[in-house]
């Protein structure tokens, strides 16, 4: 038997495979973009173990539950389904990164902030640049949705979602989810 550190799973997105991964303690990975060998070797980097398809005998069946559950919020919210989406999410990131995705999770459906107004909204104005990092390294996309966060001027900003993606499709990836909440903005 192989005690595995995380498990995963795929589920179709418009832009092709999003991979979703946990840990027994939630969702730790949502990738928009990576080839699945990428995806998980980096998660075992990262984790120092072994992961596993969600398929796996070895793989503990809440953590099925859980991909499954995720798999189907996200997959209802991609097809304009589902506004909330509430799984347990196990958030291994620095302090700031914290601070910043915890601001970033309070916005609702449909409501945009630009990374300054999210900055003055965690308490630390003129923190924009260093708000747009943090988004960047956001690990759970779409669950904290990093989307909602956009240039001062109402342009995309930038999109870190999908680690494999250049500038290009990535931002069509961010205009893509915004879309599906109801929000068009220039390039």
């Amino acid at each position: 038997m192989t005690i595995p550190m995380a498990a995963f799973t795929t589920c179709p997105a418009p832009w092709g495979a999003l991979h979703i991964a946990t840990t027994a303690h939630g969702i730790f990975a949502v990738d928009l973009g990576t080839e699945t060998p990428h995806f998980v070797d980096d998660l075992a980097r990262r984790l120092h173990g072994t992961v596993l398809p969600a398929e796996d005998g070895d793989v503990p069946a809440n953590w099925r539950a859980m991909l499954d559950e995720a798999a189907r919020q996200i997959g209802e919210f991609l097809n304009g389904r589902h506004q909330i989406l509430e799984v347990p999410i196990d958030l291994r990131v620095s302090d700031w990164d914290r601070l910043v995705l915890t601001g970033a999770a309070r916005l609702h459906f449909g409501e945009t902030v630009s990374y300054g107004e999210l900055a003055r909204r965690i308490g630390k104005p003129g923190a924009a640049q260093a708000v747009g990092g943090a988004m960047g390294r956001n690990p759970v996309p779409i669950l904290i949705p990093c989307h909602r966060i956009i240039g001062a001027n109402r342009t995309l900003g930038g999109y870190g979602g999908s680690t494999y993606a250049d500038r290009h499709a990535a931002l069509a990836i961010k205009r893509h989810l915004l879309a599906i909440e109801g929000t068009t903005l220039r390039d």
